[in-house]
């Protein structure tokens, strides 16, 4: 039996992995991160201003129509957070994001998103059974003074 400690090493690298997968356009490994359908039904995914995509087949076409028009996309994940029960594991996360676009030499976009990342353990080890994404709108705060009397 493995330690707490070793289980939640794994998901940590099946979470890596995944983000790996997307970094690199590498969509044969997107197929080992994710699930079949019979070790995990119903396998959803929700990327930021994407409709709810669900099952293998139609996961897997989206991720390679993104990565096939994504140049260039860099995640820095923070606040990471793992949480286990038996055959199941939870990933939250902020992916911190950065994109370049085709056409804009050194252009490079940023923006955050708060992603939870569902894994389930098979024969294969974790698997991705369902990945929800949803962007963080600037805090207008953040941008101006704080507190005091406004800017002139």
């Amino acid at each position: 039996m493995r330690s707490r400690q070793e289980v939640m090493e794994r998901v940590a690298e099946a979470n890596a992995q995944f983000y790996g997968a997307i970094e690199n356009g590498d969509i044969d490994a997107m197929h080992r991160v994710w699930a079949e359908e019979d070790e995990a039904p119903d396998l959803v995914c929700v990327n930021p201003g994407w409709p709810l995509l669900r099952g293998r087949a139609e996961i897997l076409r989206a991720w390679a129509l993104i990565m096939a028009n994504v140049p260039y996309i860099q995640y820095v994940l923070t606040d990471t957070h793992i949480g286990v029960s038996g055959d199941v594991a939870m990933v939250t996360c902020e992916e911190n994001v950065l994109t370049a676009e085709d056409g804009s030499p050194g252009f490079v976009a940023g923006g955050q998103v708060v992603t939870t990342n569902m894994f389930v353990h098979t024969p294969q080890g974790w698997r991705l059974w369902s990945h929800h994404a949803s962007p963080v709108m600037p805090d207008d705060e953040e941008d101006g003074e704080q507190g005091g009397a406004p800017a002139e």
